[in-house]
């Protein structure tokens, strides 16, 4: 039987797009089943301590821009550090991947297309004609994911998304749950592969 890993993730977030491939990768290595979870950054930051990256201190700021540009190079990507249409409200393209999941259909290549839409050709994932395009692209009924995105069962589902975070302890974008352990960001993916290799009981915290 297949592992299961639950995916908790955004466009909006950076690390999701360095890290999708890998973890696609990894995916693939491992036949896991995947839970696909998007998940609204600002609330899940508020909730558990974080903060947006313009409250962030400039200290702050500045070494995010450093780690892109090492992990542009170190993930062999080419990506704008500041895309023209981000920050963007996530909402609406994070909701059109609730909505393909839940016609039974498989986000992913949606998915790889709409990171590559925002960090590479700098493309405007709350525009509503670009994400039926660019899930047209990927095969699946863009105009319908798109209508669907905006109904309040796919609100329902995106909350209950964040209400999961919290329960399983996610504070941020990407973070793989296995076996109840969190592993958050892309550059945990090493983590994440060996506990799969070693077949290991979940580290736990008594905090």
């Amino acid at each position: 039987m297949s592992r299961q890993v639950d995916y908790y993730f955004s466009f909006q977030s950076p690390w999701a797009y360095i890290g999708h491939q890998p973890f696609r990768d990894l995916v693939t290595g491992f036949d896991l089943k995947v839970n696909y979870k998007p998940v609204v950054l600002v609330d899940l930051f508020s909730e558990t301590g974080g903060l947006p990256l313009l409250k962030r201190h400039p200290v702050r700021q500045r070494y995010r821009m450093v780690e892109l540009q090492r992990w542009r190079d170190r993930r062999g990507l080419q990506f704008h550090l500041k895309p023209a249409h981000w920050p963007f409200n996530a909402r609406l393209a994070d909701g059109a991947v609730i909505a393909a999941i839940e016609l039974g259909l498989h986000p992913d290549l949606f998915l790889k297309r709409g990171f590559v839409a925002v960090w590479e050709d700098q493309l405007d994932l709350a525009d509503p004609a670009t994400v039926a395009r660019l899930a047209d692209e990927a095969g699946l009924p863009g105009s319908k994911l798109v209508e669907r995105s905006a109904s309040e069962a796919i609100s329902a589902a995106y909350e209950q998304n964040r209400q999961d975070a919290i329960t399983a302890d996610v504070f941020g974008s990407p973070a793989y749950v296995l076996d109840d352990e969190v592993f958050w960001g892309q550059d945990r993916l090493d983590l994440l592969a060996d506990a799969l290799k070693s077949g290991r009981p979940p580290y736990t915290s008594d905090v």
